[in-house]
């Protein structure tokens, strides 16, 4: 006989009515108003769903209940209760967002919308990251429209979870994948312990349910080892308080099962050496008394080193406050003690539901109060901020940058005003510089940690007072602070702005090449720079062309589309040929030839491209097969190990010489605008630049290639000297390829 599973209705969870739902939500909401509408959207979708089952074989409105419980639990406003109830109806019947919008109004109608495109939404089918990140993408834009939706969101993914036993396996496990990547963080940056545990537990049933059930086990047998000794403690720590007066609540807590996973699975401690598994929380009045209480157990009992945390002082990024401790109990075993206030308890349980619980009669405003949550909650401000731009250059992109700057986020650092940001672990003052804003991070000069000027790649810590100086005059980051950032958003803002950069100075490198060819060739025919500017700037030129301005028309040029001889033809330039000025020399031994070699009659001679020599230069000439003499350096090793085919040439000094290209060798320190400053001083010196590249190197050095038309030595050994007065700037030299 086959075996079947057996459902247990609900999940095996207690089935909820709308009175069970009445009973909480009228502890709050009074309004025959606000409570008719919540009883009518409830009336609605009982009418809407009729004959409508789940997996489970269960009437489908019950999903839509356990939601609205949920919710009321939560304290949630009567507008979110009603959209809670209503969020399946416009997905699964046809029923309109219209008809939402008049019977319950503009912003029920909104947040079931958003909850509809967002239940549109299916797990992809394809194996692929990218289109799984850009549904998750998706539901995350959702809910940064309104924390409502969050909420609601939430609450039916919980209870999806609790009922998951209906579905395949297959679908067991997705659900349970997509839960733990997208909704379990949320709900924990949220502060909403109970469903992020709840959550925690129900996925890691279907994803590793052997360990599910080996740690049910093994918590079993500890609660039975333990549970006397844990409710001896708890009666003396009761008799202490009561001694003292000091009002309190008492009572045990186990920790979740996943907590318990983490601990053994993921950061490899044995079951017996988890000291919270049990612990004991007392609730009191007033924050001082949190602090009293913490004084008697340690007066008491001796705490364990290194297990005291103040929360207190320090809440958590999601409003959390406690003071914990651990305590060596009479029996030799370790206990851990929470301690906190009543409205502390509340924030603990239900984060910002119970800190922004709906208060009917106080002037609520649903987008003052979503202001509020943006100001209060910084990492929601970012998380709303991130979901809303344009910067993200693909889903997965996103949603990396939203898993490592935002719910892997684990630093806590103090601004002057006292405000707390939170930043990846390892996280630097830069990363600090742009969590506060883009044009902070840009104009970053230095920092102050703790009333210390640091280097800006010092790594932060839990705590640290940082204070960022900024430069006006500064024109961006520097490509190095990528070796040390941490945060997502730091980096993309620092690649945008390099690229932006570079893409510039390609720019303007490929506007002078350009103008240079064509000065070159305009020379040659006895045109100079000038006069050739304004022919080339006659716009019926520049349109023939296809270009809207010189500087475009130079790039063409570097492009060779046009070539130089083009704009030439074009402007019927009949002019004579004149004597190159520009360019590697290559010519015939003649009136015109830089160099000479006694007594061999007409041979072409050319200056070699290894070494580059310049007049002035100690030369020598190397004798090819059938291609004349080719005239090297001296000290060029290319010719070093010769001796049967060198010839003496020498420097004419009856000719007005040329200019000649030499490749050049810049190493420096990097740093902002080093580029730019040489760039400046050779302009300023009226050197021409053939082009120019800049290479980070390991060792935080640039070194920065280029190549320079000059007119001999002498003026290269000039160059060199202003170039060593450029900041940063070590050694130079001339490259022999």
């Amino acid at each position: 006989m086959e075996n079947k599973k057996v459902l247990k209705p609900n999940g095996g969870y207690p089935l909820h009515t709308f009175e069970d739902i009445e009973n909480i939500y009228s502890t709050y909401i009074t309004s025959k108003e606000d409570k008719d509408k919540i009883r009518e959207a409830y009336d609605f979708i009982i009418e809407k769903h009729k004959g409508q089952l789940r997996k489970s074989g269960e009437p489908y409105y019950h999903h839509l209940v356990e939601v609205a419980y949920i919710l009321a639990t939560l304290t949630c406003g009567p507008k979110t209760i009603a959209a809670g109830f209503l969020h399946d109806v416009v997905e699964d019947t046809d029923v309109t967002i219209e008809d939402i919008k008049k019977r319950w109004g503009e912003e029920v109608a909104s947040i079931v919308d958003s909850l509809t495109k967002i239940q549109r939404l299916k797990l992809s089918k394809i194996n692929s990251e990218e289109f799984e990140a850009e549904d998750h993408r998706k539901i995350f834009l959702g809910m940064a429209k309104d924390i409502r939706v969050i909420l609601i969101k939430l609450a039916d993914r919980l209870h999806n979870m609790r009922t998951l036993e209906a579905l395949s396996p297959e679908r067991q496990i997705a659900l349970s994948e997509e839960t733990m990547d997208v909704f379990v963080p949320i709900a924990h940056r949220l502060g909403l312990d109970v469903i992020k545990s709840e959550m925690e537990d129900l996925c890691l049933k279907y994803l590793q349910p052997q360990r599910y059930e080996e740690i049910t086990k093994l918590l079993s047998k500890k609660a039975k080892t333990m549970g006397r000794s844990l409710e001896i403690l708890k009666k003396k720590l009761a008799d202490i308080l009561f001694q003292h007066n000091i009002p309190f609540d008492i009572s045990a807590r186990v920790k979740s099962i996943y907590s318990i996973y983490r601990k053994m699975y993921i950061k490899g401690h044995p079951f017996d050496e988890i000291y919270d598994i049990l612990a004991l929380r007392i609730i009191t009045d007033t924050e001082i008394q949190c602090y009293e209480i913490l004084g008697l157990i340690h007066k008491s009992y001796k705490p364990v080193p290194g297990r005291f945390k103040d929360y207190i002082a320090m809440p958590k990024a999601n409003m959390y406050q406690s003071l914990h401790t651990t305590v060596v109990g009479g029996d030799g075993n370790f206990y851990e003690v929470q301690i906190r206030t009543q409205e502390m308890d509340k924030v603990a349980e239900t984060g910002i539901a119970a800190h922004w619980a709906y208060k009917e009669g106080n002037g609520y405003n649903s987008q003052k109060e979503q202001q509020e949550i943006e100001n209060k909650l910084h990492w929601f401000r970012d998380f709303v901020s991130m979901s809303n731009s344009d910067d993200h250059d693909t889903a997965k992109e996103y949603m990396d940058n939203l898993t490592h700057d935002i719910f892997d986020a684990n630093v806590y650092i103090f601004t002057p005003k006292g405000k707390v940001v939170e930043l990846p672990s390892g996280s630097t003052p830069v990363d600090f510089a742009y969590h506060i804003h883009t044009r902070i991070g840009d104009t970053c000069s230095g920092a102050l940690v703790n009333g210390v000027m640091v280097p800006l790649n010092t790594v932060l810590k839990t705590g640290d007072l940082v204070e960022i100086k900024t430069n006006k005059n500064q024109e961006g980051p520097s490509e190095g602070w990528l070796d040390f950032v941490k945060s997502s958003a730091a980096k993309s803002a620092i690649r945008k702005y390099v690229a932006k950069k570079n893409a510039e100075l390609i720019r303007e490198e490929k506007v002078s090449k350009g103008k240079q060819s064509c000065v070159d060739a305009f020379h040659d025919r006895g045109i100079e720079e000038e006069e050739m500017t304004n022919m080339l700037s006659d716009q019926k030129l520049l349109d023939n062309f296809g270009f809207d301005n010189l500087d475009d028309l130079y790039i063409g040029v570097t492009n060779r589309k046009p070539v130089p001889s083009a704009l030439i033809e074009y402007l019927h330039i009949k002019r004579p040929v004149s004597v190159p000025t520009g360019g590697k020399i290559k010519t015939k031994s003649g009136d015109n030839c830089p160099v000479y070699c006694r007594g061999v009659g007409k041979i072409a001679i050319a200056l070699s491209n290894c070494c580059t020599p310049l007049p002035g230069d100690d030369i020598v000439g190397y004798v090819t097969k059938g291609k004349g003499i080719a005239v090297h350096r001296k000290n060029c090793p290319n010719v070093a190990n010769e001796k049967e085919r060198l010839v003496e040439v020498l420097w004419r000094d009856d000719i007005e010489f040329a200019t000649y290209p030499v490749d050049i060798l810049i190493e420096a320190s990097d740093r902002n605008n080093l580029v730019v400053d040489i760039m400046s001083v050779l302009t300023g010196a009226k050197v021409t630049l053939n082009s120019l590249h800049a290479k980070l190197t390991n060792n935080g050095m640039v070194d920065i290639t280029a190549t320079l038309l000059v007119s001999d030595a002498k003026r290269l050994n000039d160059v060199f000297n202003i170039l060593r007065s450029v900041t940063g700037v070590y050694t130079i030299s001339r490259i022999i390829h």
